[in-house]
């Protein structure tokens, strides 16, 4: 099993999530998340029909990190709670860590856009005129971000280690923010452009520099705020330093 579990009760599943491994896919012959913790279900706490799994949220297919799952209906309707919702925002928080293609003009700010999914299975952001766009396709996309580390201004390759934290939970949110700010991820081929993947290339980064590396909860059942972290364990974290990064976004 590639998804490695992190933490297990009766209530939840918390798991880490390497790149490369989709969290759910229809195609039945590529392995994913969902159907490796079902068939780990199966065997570990066998009954009648099939285990529930609850999905809460999912990531990008190229994206390593913290995933929460639940294992009673219960147990999902309250984490799902803890995601947004009135008297329930902030319950549920989710950090990432991103290599940016340069360094934003700002070390912090917060970015807001609005979002809608493309039918190419890209995340289109509306211009930057006033108000928010007519249309109801389009959905607010906020977020706010640290630079912890820049490196390789002086060969070229530009990096920077950036703090980030999410608001909303849009579709390929971080990714298609930040390249509309002009700081692309490394490694993104989807949103980045000519430099950045030649700058990918010649560091050997061949996945998506993002890593959701924090995951605070409150437990569905005793109520007690549960906390785990990760460190990246991808190439295009290892030009950085990442000990003593951790709770820097205050």
């Amino acid at each position: 099993m590639k998804t490695e579990i992190i933490y297990e009760d009766g209530e939840l599943l918390v798991v880490w999530k390497p790149a490369g491994l989709a969290t759910q896919t229809a195609k039945t012959e590529q392995a994913d998340v969902v159907s490796e913790l079902k068939n780990y279900l199966a065997r570990t706490a066998p009954g009648k029909g099939a285990p529930y799994l609850g999905i809460i949220h999912r990531l990008d297919q190229p994206v390593e990190g913290m995933l929460v799952f639940a294992k009673k209906r219960s147990a999902a309707a309250a984490l799902t709670a803890q995601l947004g919702g009135q008297g329930n925002a902030g319950l549920m928080n989710k950090q990432y860590y991103a290599v940016l293609c340069g360094k934003p003009a700002s070390e912090e700010g917060e970015l807001v856009d609005y979002l809608r999914k493309g039918t190419d299975g890209r995340a289109q952001i509306a211009g930057k005129g006033p108000g928010r766009p007519k249309e109801t396709a389009w959905k607010p996309a906020i977020l706010s971000y640290r630079v912890l580390q820049t490196v390789g201004a002086s060969s070229g390759d530009e990096l920077s280690l950036a703090d980030i934290r999410i608001g909303t939970g849009r579709f390929h949110q971080i990714r298609a923010q930040m390249a509309n700010a002009g700081v692309p991820l490394l490694g993104d081929a989807k949103y980045g452009d000519e430099r950045t993947g030649a700058a990918a290339q010649r560091l050997g980064v061949r996945t998506v520099a993002l890593c959701a590396y924090r995951l605070e909860l409150v437990h569905p059942v005793s109520g007690k705020r549960l906390h785990f972290e990760k460190m990246p364990q991808t190439r295009g974290f290892s030009f950085f330093s990442l000990s003593g990064e951790q709770d820097r976004f205050q």
